[in-house]
C-alpha cells in the first residue's frame, strides 16, 4: 500500500517537473517582463522550444490524474465524501488545463506570423483565442480555489495522512505565493510564474510525499 501510494505520488511530482519543463520552452524568454500584452512574449520565444515545449507538457499531462490519485489516497482514511471531491476537481482541473496547454504552441506560431497576417485579422485571431481558450485560465483558478477549500478541510478535520499544518500549503495558497514573488520581484518571479500551477504542484507532492514517510500503513 505504502509502495503504491509512494509511486503515485512520484508520478505527480513527475507530471510537475515534466509539464513544468515544456511550459517553460512555451512562455519562457529574457524578453517575458514588460511584453505580456496581446501575448507578444511569444514573438521572443524560438519554434524549437514552442514544439519540444508542446509535446513535453500534452504527454506527461496524465501523470497529473494519477497524482490526484495519491491526494485522493492521503486524504480518504479522514473523509471519503471530501477525498473524492479534491479527485474529482483535480482532475476536471487538469483536464481542462490539458485543453488550454495544447493551444499554446500554435498561438505562438502565430505571433510570429502578425507581420504577415493583416493587423486587424491578427488581432480578431487574438481576441477569439482570448474568449476561446484564455478563459479556461480563469476557470482552471476557480476551480483550483474549490479545490483547495475542500483539501484544507478534509485536513483540519482530522484522520488523514496529512498534519494539519498541510492544510496551510493548499494549491489555492501557494499559486497565490507564486504571484507575490513575481510582483515583489519581477526577475525572479519571471521564472517561476510562466509555469505556476507546476511550482504550485512540484511543492505539494514534495510535501505530501515526505509526509508519507513518516505514515505507519
Amino acid at each position: 500500500m505504502k509502495n503504491k501510494l509512494f509511486l503515485t505520488g512520484f508520478l505527480g511530482l513527475l507530471a510537475s517537473i515534466i509539464v513544468g519543463t515544456g511550459e517553460f520552452l512555451l512562455h519562457y524568454s529574457p524578453q517575458l517582463v514588460g511584453n505580456a500584452g496581446n501575448y507578444q512574449f511569444f514573438q521572443f520565444v524560438p519554434k524549437e522550444n514552442l514544439i519540444a515545449g508542446h509535446f513535453l507538457a500534452v504527454f506527461a499531462i496524465p501523470f497529473y490524474f494519477v497524482g490526484y490519485y495519491h491526494i485522493y489516497k492521503m486524504l480518504e482514511k479522514g473523509n471519503k465524501k471530501l477525498a473524492s471531491i479534491v479527485f474529482g476537481l483535480g482532475i476536471l482541473a487538469f483536464s481542462i488545463g490539458g485543453f488550454w496547454i495544447t493551444s499554446r504552441a500554435f498561438l505562438g506560431t502565430i505571433v510570429h506570423l502578425q507581420n504577415d497576417i493583416d493587423s486587424k485579422i491578427y488581432q480578431s485571431i487574438l481576441d477569439n483565442y482570448t474568449l476561446i481558450s484564455e478563459s479556461l485560465v480563469q476557470v482552471l483558478r476557480i476551480i483550483i480555489l474549490l479545490l483547495s477549500v475542500f483539501f484544507s478541510i478534509a485536513i483540519l478535520k482530522g484522520g488523514t495522512y496529512y498534519k494539519k499544518w498541510m492544510a496551510f500549503f493548499n494549491p489555492i495558497a501557494l499559486l497565490l505565493a507564486v504571484f507575490a514573488i513575481y510582483f515583489i520581484s519581477p526577475q525572479i518571479g519571471k521564472y517561476l510564474a510562466p509555469i505556476a500551477m507546476n511550482v504550485v504542484h512540484f511543492i505539494l507532492f514534495s510535501l505530501s510525499l515526505f509526509q508519507l514517510k513518516k505514515v505507519t500503513l
